[in-house]
């Protein structure tokens, strides 16, 4: 009997991951050791220092106030998510559309970026007040912040992939036939998905930032609300705990898109790899 099969007496010999999936765990060495090495140096930060919890609490004791009050969070936690995804989704939709237009007319781009930049220079914020007394207290603020700090690095990237095809592959499609959609689909498309998937990694982390602002000025439910909550009860390490449960949203959804994009787009960035 083989040792793979379980000898009686000997342990069975564990089997090597095969290279394929070696290759695939290998990018995540690096990131997942400067995480692990963050937090430790911040908990033996406080550890050594002495640092009291209500001005900087432990990333351990961070995490623990989020178990304690796990049922509470989590329901904070889908408010979140839920606005900040509707107002990432939204800002994809318009964002692309209106990328699409500017990217491809001229006129569209001279006449409509000069106002996309200024909106894009107003604060966030700022305008949170002005949606509260739109739509009131609730969720609907929130995702329309979460749209408007996003909306921008997807419109912008979109219209620079397109606008920045070269022209020759264009004109070969043309001589050779093509119609404006083959020559969209073939040339155009696949030259502008790469700034696409760069916008979307930006913009839901910017979605984020969004619906947490608007969360913290005025809202019933959410991250932003259970943060107030505790410090206005100097619950110092479930702020902290708020913060870390937000990037970590943020991170996984940043994951999805760089594994999305190295599926589509693997193409594009092969000259990189080694």
């Amino acid at each position: 009997m083989s040792l793979e099969t379980g000898t009686p007496g000997v342990a069975p010999v564990p089997r090597a991951l095969p290279p394929a999936a070696l290759s695939r765990l290998r990018p995540l060495v690096p990131p997942t050791l400067a995480i692990l090495a963050f937090f430790a140096v911040w908990e033996l930060a406080c550890r050594l220092f002495s640092i009291p919890p209500f001005i900087l609490p432990t990333p351990s004791a961070s995490v623990a106030s989020v178990f304690q009050f796990a049922p509470a969070v989590a329901g904070h936690a889908a408010q979140t998510l839920t606005t900040t995804l509707i107002g990432f989704a939204l800002s994809v939709v318009l964002g692309v559309a209106l990328g699409a237009l500017v990217g491809l007319n001229r006129t569209a781009y001279q006449a409509l970026y000069p106002l996309l930049i200024g909106f894009n220079a107003v604060p966030k914020a700022a305008l949170v007040p002005v949606l509260v007394i739109w739509f009131g207290v609730g969720p609907v603020p929130a995702v329309l912040t979460a749209f408007l700090i996003s909306f921008f690095p997807v419109v912008v990237n979109v219209a620079t992939g397109l606008a920045t095809v070269e022209p020759e592959p264009r004109e070969l499609l043309r001589a050779l036939g093509a119609s404006p959609w083959e020559v969209f689909s073939k040339v155009s498309l696949p030259r502008a998905l790469p700034y696409f998937f760069a916008s979307l990694k930006v913009a839901v982390t910017l979605a984020f930032v969004g619906s947490i602002i608007s969360e913290l000025a005025a809202s019933n439910k959410g991250i932003g609300v259970m943060m107030n909550q505790a410090a206005s009860s100097f619950q110092v390490p479930l702020v902290f705990g708020g913060v870390l449960l937000v990037s970590a949203m943020g991170v996984v959804l940043y994951a999805i898109f760089a594994l999305i994009e190295s599926r589509l787009t693997g193409w594009a960035y092969r000259g990189n790899q080694g």
